[in-house]
């Protein structure tokens, strides 16, 4: 039954014999960088609903710029990854309503231009008038047009930016469910644990920021929600496998006892998530804050929860059931 299921699933290219390796280091950053820059997304439009005001440092004023920076990047090594890079225009030629991979594409086109209004109207007065210095006369005035444009309608452009970070931190774990047969993707976890990872992640790359007093409290507060969040939803995941039969205890076990158990506790769960949370504790507490230690250690668990996840999925597969 197995290899029957095996057989009609997956087994249609020597890329998944004796094991898939068809993803590498390429969607590993893609799915890191798409997570952050949806956090940036979410915390950047959400820290300015909150406080009804643009962010105070010029830092932070560029971050959506920033993150338009980063998800090129990411767009670029998935790029790399395609057997047909020159034939990637055609995922532009059509939408299907029922596909991860095409709502996919979609959203990372339509976040450049929300991230673009978010980013103009978030300049300070000097950052506009040095914008304004540096444009070509032919385009100054599509440039005025757009300053007005993310003026006028602030509030939606913010919706919006939080609407599609959240899309997009989604549809980053959800991608990893479109090949069911890979056992330890088959979690409805996976979608709403990169999106707090995501979050997460971004608010690191934030805390690193010169920031405000108040902004800071805010995003260390936002952060632990987001990590508290990481921890349920793994521990749904871990045992949503352990209580579906024997294929979900396969699954499980490569947690609890196989092969990554050291490397995902250790590196995700310790010192990415329970050790950043205590740090936040302290910090909230004793007002200590851990300017660089905090970040990097929520950065590095939030690449490796990827790493491993996109690892381990790739050698789970029903004929190595026992």
């Amino acid at each position: 039954m197995n290899e029957l299921l095996e057989a009609t699933t997956t087994r249609t290219n020597p890329g998944i014999d004796p094991s898939l390796h068809i993803w590498g280091w390429e969607i590993v950053v893609y799915l890191f960088l798409g997570g952050l820059v949806a956090g940036i997304f979410v915390l950047a439009a959400a820290l300015e609903l909150k406080s009804g005001e643009k962010p105070r440092g010029a830092a932070l004023r560029l971050m959506p710029f920033v993150a338009l920076g980063l998800i090129s990047v990411g767009m670029g090594a998935l790029w790399l990854d395609l057997a047909h890079r020159l034939w990637a225009w055609r995922f532009y030629l059509f939408f299907h309503a029922t596909s991860p991979m095409s709502w996919g594409a979609w959203i990372l086109v339509l976040i450049y231009p929300v991230g673009l209004l978010l980013g103009l109207g978030s300049l300070s007065d000097e950052q506009r008038a040095w914008l304004r210095g540096k444009t070509p006369a032919t385009l100054k005035g599509l440039l005025e047009t757009l300053y007005g444009w993310a003026d006028g309608t602030r509030r939606g452009i913010l919706v919006t930016s939080i609407a599609m970070g959240i899309s997009l931190g989604i549809y980053t774990g959800l991608l990893l469910g479109t090949m069911p047969s890979r056992i330890l993707w088959n979690s409805a976890v996976l979608g709403p644990l990169f999106l707090a990872s995501g979050i997460s992640t971004g608010a690191a790359l934030l805390l690193l920021l010169p920031l405000e007093e108040s902004e800071r409290k805010t995003l260390v507060t936002w952060d632990a929600v987001a990590i508290v969040a990481e921890l349920v939803l793994i521990a749904l995941m871990l045992l949503g496998f352990a209580t579906s039969g024997d294929v979900g205890q396969w699954a499980a076990s490569q947690f609890l006892g196989g092969p990554y158990t050291a490397v995902f506790f250790s590196c995700v769960v310790v010192l990415g998530l329970l050790v950043p949370l205590v740090m936040e504790f302290v910090e909230a507490k004793r007002h200590l804050p851990f300017a660089t230690v905090l970040p990097v250690l929520i950065l590095t668990g939030g690449l490796a929860l990827r790493w491993i996840l996109l690892t381990a999925g790739q050698h789970s597969a029903f004929r190595f059931l026992p």
